[in-house]
């Protein structure tokens, strides 16, 4: 029997209508409106793609976006102090800088300036710092999105095998930590694996986020298995494809992600989610709102 496909589409699109309800209950009971600054440094075409998707996101849930949009040529100073405005203005509820970022500015010192307050990429290292304490923190949102799939799922996670294929700090990593607190085994594979496929199969959950086209073949995945496919590669065709070869695994997996339509939805969707939940704290700090 082929696997049910999980549409991240549509479960994005229930979450979404959520998060417009909550956004206008919380300004109409508080005057405070969800806002995300969001700083473009250069004119890579990715990222104007995704920071028009997320724009329009914001737009459809009532999130006020602020967009400031600056050459590959600005220091990393400049940068900076602008990071610093949007920390102190109280009506900013999230800040995200799109990466990547040109050569000559440290990425890793651009995350630590965000106020972990308003991170809501949840990059900065007191976020993930939380995270791997199992703390309330703003989760990374490819990660975060990835749990909400699984969960949506009506499965539970306790005592699953979780192998995930990739380490990176963005997906590979966040993720396996996020369902190791759900009570999950977790495996990380990653280049130095040896005899991956031996390991693979072993997996009730498999996540591939590594960025090869195809890598992950019905060898490499247990009969009956949950595979998450994060993975975004542009063929020489054009046509976009993930990690894991659909066609042959959609025929041995129990649950599959498609790609596009997949983990992709989910990830602005969980932005939107951390973006609400920061205006949501300031507004209970005032105490005028009850979540």
């Amino acid at each position: 029997m082929a696997a049910i496909i999980v549409s991240g589409k549509d479960l994005a699109s229930e979450k979404r209508a959520t998060i417009k309800q909550k956004v206008h209950k919380l300004h109409t009971e508080t005057s405070i409106q969800p806002s995300l600054a969001v700083i473009l440094v250069g004119d890579d075409p990715a990222s104007q793609s995704y920071v028009k998707a997320k724009q329009k996101a914001c737009e459809e849930a009532g999130i006020k976006s602020i967009l400031e949009k600056y050459p590959s040529t600005i220091t990393q100073k400049e940068l900076l102090e602008r990071i610093t405005f949007f920390n102190n203005d109280a009506s900013v509820h999230g800040i995200l800088v799109q990466l990547p970022l040109p050569r000559h500015i440290d990425e890793l010192a651009v995350i630590e300036y965000i106020s972990p307050n308003k991170d809501v990429d949840g990059f900065h290292p007191v976020n993930v710092g939380k995270m791997m304490i199992n703390q309330k923190a703003f989760l990374p949102c490819t990660p975060y999105g990835i749990v909400e799939m699984i969960k949506s799922l009506n499965i539970s996670i306790s005592g699953k095998h979780v192998v995930v294929i990739g380490r990176s700090n963005i997906v590979g990593k966040p993720v396996g930590q996020l369902l190791l607190n759900e009570d999950a085994t977790v495996t990380y594979c990653h280049s130095k694996t040896k005899d991956l496929a031996s390991i693979t199969k072993q997996a009730d959950i498999l996540i591939a986020a590594v960025g090869r086209p195809k890598l992950i073949g019905p060898d490499y995945v247990k009969e009956g298995a949950i595979v998450i496919d994060v993975g975004v590669n542009r063929l020489e065709t054009g046509k976009l494809c993930g990690d894991v070869n659909f066609d042959q695994v959609k025929e041995k997996a129990s649950y599959i992600t498609p790609v596009p339509g997949g983990v992709g939805p989910m990830t602005i969707t969980m932005l939107l989610q951390n973006t609400l939940e920061s205006a949501q704290n300031e507004a209970s700090q005032n105490k005028t709102f009850s979540c």
